[in-house]
């Protein structure tokens, strides 16, 4: 016959089985739950909205400081990009394949900003406004799809779609349609011009100047 004090203990140890298994099971839980890859439809719904939540309480972004939507773009957006597709998309394989490391490099670092001033113009429009997210049409197996967004309020909506590819880390956007032009198609013919006439230096250096004189250019208030 066990003592009353062994019978404590022994409960005492029981109960921290039990704390421990509840603490295993609920931390298991939580991991598989963020785990779970989010659609890409949600994806984009949280990050435009956050977006646009993140513009409408900025005075300087609803005074038109370009500078500001570029900074929050680059934060809130950038991370879900697949920018070097976008920019091989844009560029041409041929053409990123022959390209040594620097010229990459400098085509990429252009290419962005350039890509953020062009999505942050559209931005630069919302002031009471909320995303709409179309329903997605697609397969559970794809691993591309379009999702079309329109940011409606006062005026005519603003469209803004993405194309998104389902990587290891979850959906990417590789593509962002602004008020009907996809981006990379938008560039891509006079970048092919470019760079037949100039060569790839030629176009970087052209990407150089036009973000430089963009950047210069006063902030609207």
């Amino acid at each position: 016959m066990h003592s009353p004090s062994l019978r404590s203990k022994h409960s005492f140890l029981s109960w921290q089985g039990w704390m421990a298994a509840l603490l295993a099971l609920t931390l298991w839980s939580g991991a598989v739950q963020a785990a779970a890859p989010q659609s890409p439809d949600a994806l984009v719904k949280e990050v435009s909205t956050d977006v646009i939540e993140s513009a409408k309480a900025d005075k300087s972004i609803q005074a038109g400081d370009l500078q500001k939507v570029i900074g929050l773009v680059d934060t809130k957006v950038m991370p879900h990009v697949n920018f070097q597709r976008m920019t091989i998309s844009t560029v041409g394989s041929r053409n990123w394949n022959a390209a040594s490391e620097e010229q990459k490099k400098r085509l990429l670092e252009e290419y962005k900003v350039l890509l953020m001033r062009t999505y942050a113009g559209a931005l630069t429009l919302v002031k009471d406004q909320t995303v709409q997210v179309s329903p997605l049409r697609s397969a559970a197996t794809d691993n591309e799809v379009v999702v079309r967004t329109k940011v409606r309020g006062g005026g005519e909506p603003v469209q803004l779609d993405y194309r998104l590819e389902k990587a290891d880390q979850g959906w990417k956007i590789y593509d962002v349609n602004v008020s009907g032009f996809w981006l990379t198609e938008q560039f891509r013919n006079s970048w092919a011009q470019e760079i037949n006439a100039n060569g790839l230096d030629g176009l970087i250096a052209n990407l150089a100047k036009r973000n430089k004189t963009a950047a210069s250019a006063p902030a609207k208030g």
